[in-house]
């Protein structure tokens, strides 16, 4: 890495994959220290090395410096702005330092008819445990999930004891119709839809490029958001809706602490990486992640070639946050 690595090219950044996947602030002030980001609050200071993050998600209660920003920008991290826990994604930016290899790889997938079933169905495997779907078409994946959601809607129902009538849903407007079990789903839904956004868009990959959903700019959100709607939304509805907690507040609260027990920040960009890469290996970049070395001919960039070592696994989720305001009770989402 060159000394002033902060003004570097994307050849001399480190990776994706060497990469902390996120860092979550909330409540704290964020500035430059040279060739660092510097997290303060009340109750400790954080210095962040910028290329070595992923994404930066800054919550309520967080001030940036223009400096900070610059820095992540240089650094190809991409920076999104979004509600507590991430339960909404309001908006994102990426330097022009970043490269496109994962999009590429997400695009070369999509358009392949072939490639894109085997994604499809490595999606509903996640959502199958122990089953095969190998040899699986579109249409019988789509009934299998059909058959399954409404199991799981009856057994939810009969755990907490509220009746289920069926979903009801109007595109556009999710709050305007059914009942306040229905419209808790759709928010719970909404905000489960903010965090994967966050994270799609963090990780460089395009939130419309979806693989079993498809004519929307959220289709590939919609796609990874069903991946846990089994075992985070559903269940979170019928709860509230058992204890008479219905307002969309509370479901989107009610999210946001789930989020934060269950790391699901990190699970989401493990799951992502895991659909893109299967083999689990980065995306090839050739043009911007080889360095020439006169023996080997060419060897990874952005690679710490004095330890064999990495300092960071590319799962880790890193959350920094301030401690509560003194005025009110804090900020919401």
């Amino acid at each position: 890495m060159p000394d002033i690595w902060w003004k570097a090219d994307p050849q001399d950044l480190h990776r994706l994959a060497d990469r902390v996947s996120s860092v979550y602030v909330e409540r704290s002030h964020l500035d430059r220290d040279e060739n660092a980001i510097v997290i303060i609050n009340k109750q400790k200071t954080v210095r962040v090395p910028a290329a070595m993050v992923a994404v930066m998600l800054l919550g309520p209660g967080t001030r940036v410096t223009h400096g900070a920003i610059r820095l992540l920008a240089d650094s190809g991290t991409a920076v999104s702005w979004v509600g507590e826990q991430g339960v909404r994604m309001y908006a994102s930016g990426v330097g022009p330092s970043r490269g496109a290899g994962l999009l590429h790889r997400q695009a070369w997938l999509v358009t392949r008819p072939k490639e894109r079933l085997n994604v499809a169905r490595a999606m509903y495997s996640m959502r199958f445990p122990g089953e095969d779907v190998s040899t699986l078409t579109m249409q019988q994946l789509r009934g299998r999930e059909g058959a399954r959601v409404r199991k799981i809607y009856r057994a939810q129902a009969e755990r907490t004891g509220i009746t289920w009538n069926g979903r009801l849903y109007k595109a556009g407007d999710p709050h305007a119709v059914g009942d306040d079990l229905n419209r808790l789903l759709s928010a719970a839904n909404a905000a489960l839809y903010g965090i994967c956004h966050a994270v799609i868009v963090g990780l460089g990959a395009s939130p419309g490029l979806g693989f079993v959903h498809t004519g929307l700019a959220t289709s590939f959100v919609l796609d990874i958001a069903d991946l846990y709607k089994a075992e985070y939304t559903i269940p979170l509805a019928f709860e509230l809706a058992a204890k008479d907690l219905t307002e969309e507040r509370d479901a989107r609260l009610g999210l946001r602490d789930l989020i934060a027990r269950n790391k699901l920040l990190g699970r989401i960009v493990t799951d992502v990486k895991t659909l893109l890469t299967p083999d689990g290996t980065d995306f090839d970049d050739p043009e911007t992640n080889l360095l020439w070395d006169e023996h080997l001919g060419v060897v990874p960039g952005g690679t710490d070639w004095s330890t064999t070592t990495a300092s960071f696994t590319p799962d880790n989720h890193i959350a920094i946050i301030g401690p509560e305001l003194d005025e009110g009770t804090g900020p919401t989402p």
